[in-house]
């Protein structure tokens, strides 16, 4: 099961034409005078060398094992501690000794962990020339448990709260760049924020409060409707618990396979993927009646079946929206590895966090209760006490605009933890608030076929923070984004939304070459 990725790749290989002009030579890796940001006080200041070459990193369940980065340049690693009054804010910097590029990459979080917490994003940024940042916001390294939600006496912690909704990627940027200047003897020339998921999330958040921090957003499968999307995430664990009743993961397996096989044509080729899942429209209830074979067993699909799923794939009606047909369902379904036929009525983890913590406040609520009523109450509270703390769905990005901030994002259409059509439906609000050219400074890529943060069963871009320094300084605005799938085996070129790749008719469909956008 994919929780959530930290950061997208960040390999990058800038053209020739836009390096920066050669770096002066870095000063020796000792504290540095940098002043705090407004409303905070720092604690500390600590530097600490490191040798570079290849650079392993801690397991962090229930993650897989974060691959060593090999090659990496030395470089001083520089944590400055931040204060509001009860909290402690890390910034971590990460500073190469040779070839900086003079630029200033800022990494995101994923899930209720800030920041780059398994450490090979920031490191690969290094390895790329970049001066790199994160933060901790003070709540510590856990992605999915968010216990610093609570203070001793069950209360919400305002402070924490604030931190990670959007105060902690704002200072990031703020002590970020003054530690880099003040390491170099000179300012980035680029600032780059750089995320997925919760990451992109805090993306959006600077281009909405904080305009001015950085010349390039990346921001890719972003969460950025929290407030509607975490109560929605035990959505499909609330339809089985009130049905009562549970398909076996195969079924669902054959829900989607189904699926596929009725709307992958619509993009012009029978590739296993659809092209625009949103607009399939095949019916589950067709399938009722057939044999399933399920880890040596014949399994009959049930009405039941077949009801459970229609709900799952809408979800809730008038409040937000369900998986997509082709979707998994393990990422919100999970299944129990003991049992792996059959999913468990357990909600994804950050959902199942979200109400437990923040709507509850009670970390030892059972939110397999939850029934259609309950679910309800919970949206509308989560959306009430929240949406203007967490949300981060505001549409007006004129300031954002004027500042002259290009911000990329793209989301995969099969993504499995957070629904693509809230990306969608924000570009359309974007588009009505602010007006003009949007893509001026704004593009959205939809990917057919990728799954959150990455390549699925269709391919994710490879490269997308090279295509936002080409757009931040050459001026060319991507309208398109090379992408392949994880084995490297179908290469696309990603179209700016509203387009998709559409076949041409001839041609290998595994190659760029075969498609069009329209």
């Amino acid at each position: 099961m994919i929780l959530a990725a930290g950061v997208v790749p960040v390999s990058v290989l800038v053209p020739a034409s836009s390096a920066a002009p050669a770096a002066p030579e870095a000063a020796t890796c000792a504290p540095v005078q940098v002043q705090a940001p407004a409303g905070a006080r720092i604690e500390s200041v600590v530097a600490v060398d490191r040798p570079g070459g290849t650079v392993t990193f801690p397991s962090n369940p229930p993650f897989p094992t974060t691959p060593p980065v090999e090659g990496v340049p030395a470089y001083c690693e520089i944590t400055v501690t931040l204060t509001h009054g009860s909290d402690h804010v890390k910034v971590t910097n990460l500073l190469p000794k040779e070839g900086w590029n003079q630029r200033f990459q800022a990494l995101g979080g994923s899930a209720y962990a800030a920041g780059d917490v398994i450490g090979d994003a920031s490191v690969k940024a290094v390895k790329a020339g970049y001066a790199a940042a994160t933060t901790d916001a003070g709540v510590g390294p856990s992605p999915i448990d968010p216990a610093w939600a609570l203070t001793s006496t069950g209360a919400i912690d305002q402070t924490l709260l604030k931190n990670f909704a959007s105060r902690s990627p704002h200072e990031l940027a703020v002590v970020g760049k003054a530690v880099t200047k003040a390491y170099y003897g000179r300012a980035a020339g680029y600032a780059y924020w750089n995320g997925c998921s919760t990451g992109g999330r805090q993306g959006y958040s600077e281009a909405q409060r904080y305009p001015d921090d950085f010349d390039g957003i990346l921001a890719a499968s972003a969460a950025i409707n929290w407030d509607r999307w975490a109560p929605s995430a035990v959505w499909p664990a609330v339809v089985v618990n009130q049905e009562q009743h549970a398909p076996t993961s195969c079924e669902l397996e054959a829900f989607n396979a189904a699926a596929i096989k009725a709307c992958d044509t619509k993009d012009g080729v029978r590739d296993g993927v659809i092209a625009e899942p949103a607009k399939c429209g095949w019916a589950p209830e067709s399938l009722i009646g057939q044999k399933v074979e399920c880890y040596g067993e014949q399994v009959t699909v049930t009405a039941s079946d077949a009801r459970i799923v229609r709900r799952i794939w809408e979800g809730p009606k008038g409040l937000w929206y369900g998986l997509t047909r082709g979707t998994t369902f393990a990422g919100l379904l999970p299944t129990d590895p003991a049992h792996p036929a059959a999913p468990v009525g357990s909600p994804f983890v950050v959902g199942d966090a979200w109400v437990k913590y923040f709507l509850k406040q009670n970390p030892a609520f059972d939110t397999k209760t939850v029934r259609y009523a309950d679910f309800v109450k919970l949206f509308l509270q989560s959306e009430l006490r929240y949406n203007d703390v967490i949300g981060t769905d505001d549409p007006d990005l004129s300031a954002y605009r004027k500042s002259g901030g290009k911000l990329l994002a793209w989301h995969g259409l099969d993504d499995q933890l957070i629904p693509a059509q809230g990306s969608v439906d924000y570009r359309k609000r974007v588009e009505r608030t602010v007006g003009g050219n949007v893509d001026s400074f704004y593009r959205l890529f939809l990917a057919s076929g990728a799954v959150h943060c990455g390549p699925g069963a269709g391919p994710a871009p490879t490269d997308p923070l090279a295509s936002l320094v080409t757009w931040v300084e050459q001026g060319k605005a991507p309208n398109t984004l090379p992408a392949a799938t994880a084995d490297g085996s179908t290469v696309r070129e990603l179209c700016v939304y509203p387009k998709l790749p559409r076949y041409v008719g001839h041609g290998d469909p595994k190659v760029a070459e075969s498609y069009r956008c329209a």
